[in-house]
């Protein structure tokens, strides 16, 4: 397996002159243009340049490998808290809160679960549908923006899983856009790392940061876990076509959990000694707080853009597409992006009336649900996009099986 040393790009002017095809650049990624397709293409130091021998030359070894999703899996806790359960502890009702959100229930953990444990049950339904065992995973991916240690989990759920080879882990947070940004690294790990099996869980527990007295954000929110295998391949089978991806610190002030100081230990309060420059006590995170309606907004006008913009790199149409799969935030967004799209609603998939938002977990949740009932089959072409906290959003065209 190659080291895990980070991904660079080699400069394009040499690119250029071993490429005989068209080459462009877009963000962190090379897209290569063979005629029929354009092949998204992610670089490594673990292999430089320098290794190739005239024998196979930088474009053949670009080119040569795809990644393709084999495996997924899912897990909810079993608390199960419906709107009519919510109607007693603030003022709400089940049509109030149905008919702007399309929410009936939502998971949550209790206060002895584990969020680990639950995306470690995601992790193992994954590799058992692929058929992959734990020592066989190269690298494991975390995408949460609420790990149980401050530090990460993913090496928690590695071990839990029983990955004897020791392979790298570690959590990416980026909110509710986690998932997408996870599955694009995990694509240019097997691309241009050598990398040929990797994990991709996204789980989160938002109810441990929900102000359960606010109506407006505590019917919102669930907890749950989610995965998916991506495996190496031959570049004619690769299932990742193309994927886009934004953020705009700007507007963090619509959705947020800042970090919180406990009041001080009066024992620390003294008269301008270096005592009294130390934090105050323990840190924690705020409740979320969120603006819906600015939220709404961004959502409508930017994950349709990001989807026609990975359509159009992945020489693609919408109606090449067979499933449209976005972050289950709300029915409204998800009708309204699908409007935009021209999508016909019996191509959309949505399972938030069950799980509410599961912010990184939303994605592999649902994409689960509808390979395990049939809806989704080995061939399927699928856009699938996130958006959330940050404010971060992406979009992805893949393909199952």
């Amino acid at each position: 397996m190659a080291n895990a040393s980070g991904l660079v790009a080699p400069t394009v002017p040499s690119l250029k002159r071993r490429f005989s095809p068209p080459l462009g650049i877009y963000r962190s990624a090379f897209w290569f243009y063979d005629g029929v397709s354009r092949r998204t293409l992610c670089f490594s130091a673990a292999q430089g340049a320098e290794k190739l021998s005239p024998a196979q030359p930088l474009s053949r070894r670009l080119v040569s490998k795809g990644c393709k999703l084999v495996g997924c899996g899912s897990a909810i806790p079993s608390i199960q808290i419906s709107n009519d359960n919510l109607s007693e502890i603030v003022d709400t009702s089940d049509e109030w809160i149905s008919v702007r959100t399309g929410i009936r229930n939502r998971r949550i953990l209790s206060r002895q679960d584990s969020l680990t444990a639950l995306a470690t049950e995601a992790a193992q339904k994954a590799l058992q549908m692929a058929e992959v065992e734990p020592n066989d995973v190269d690298l494991v991916l975390l995408c949460t923006s609420t790990p149980e240690d401050l530090f990460g989990s993913a090496p928690q759920i590695q071990k839990a899983l029983g990955c004897g080879n020791n392979p790298l882990a570690y959590d990416i947070t980026a909110a509710c856009s986690g998932f997408l940004l996870g599955l694009v690294s995990a694509s240019c790990y097997i691309r241009g790392g050598g990398f040929n099996n990797v994990l991709v869980i996204g789980a989160d527990a938002l109810s441990r940061y929900v102000d359960w007295k606010d109506r407006g954000s505590c019917i919102l929110f669930g907890d749950a876990a989610g995965a998916v295998l991506l495996q190496s391949c031959d570049s004619e089978e690769d299932g990742l076509f193309a994927f886009d991806m934004h953020s705009d610190g700007e507007g963090q002030r619509h959705l947020k959990a800042n970090m919180k100081e406990d009041k001080t230990d009066p024992e620390l309060s003294t008269n301008g000694s270096l005592l009294g420059l130390l934090p105050k006590g323990s840190s924690s995170y705020s409740f979320i707080e969120m603006n819906g309606k600015e939220v709404f907004r961004f959502a409508v006008r930017v994950v349709p853009h990001s989807i026609e913009l990975a359509l159009e790199k992945a020489g693609l149409a919408v109606s090449d597409i067979d499933w449209l799969i976005l972050h289950q935030a709300n029915q409204r967004i998800i009708d309204a992006v699908a409007t935009r799209l021209e999508v016909p609603q019996e191509r959309v998939i949505s399972n938030l009336a069950n799980y509410g938002n599961t912010s990184a977990a939303s994605i592999p949740l649902a994409l689960d649900e509808a390979v395990r009932s049939g809806k989704v089959r080995a061939g399927d072409t699928i856009a699938t996009a996130g958006f959330g906290a940050g404010l971060t959003w992406g979009s992805a065209i893949v393909r199952w099986g």
